[in-house]
């Protein structure tokens, strides 16, 4: 069974933020130092399997963003930008 790589993103996210809280709340250095390693280890991973998805999508750069759709702008002699 394929896991998304979102399931990666979001578990070193939450170690990351737990760190940053233990680190304000003045936890003892070596739980910070371990769990700091450790987030270490899991960024590589997540980046890793986030880069060797196996995704494959139809859209191009003519599509810009999803959530805000944009016509394309046609280019002709008549309409030149730069004269």
């Amino acid at each position: 069974m394929n896991k998304s790589p979102l399931l990666y993103v979001a578990i070193t996210t939450l170690l990351l933020i737990t760190i940053t809280i233990m680190c304000a709340m003045g936890f003892p250095f070596n739980w910070v130092f371990y769990l700091t390693v450790i987030g270490q280890i899991l960024v590589v991973i997540m980046v890793y399997k986030v880069l060797t998805d196996n995704y494959t999508t139809t859209k191009t750069f003519e599509h810009f963003y999803e959530d805000c759709p944009i016509k394309p702008i046609e280019f002709s002699a008549e309409n030149e930008i730069f004269r």
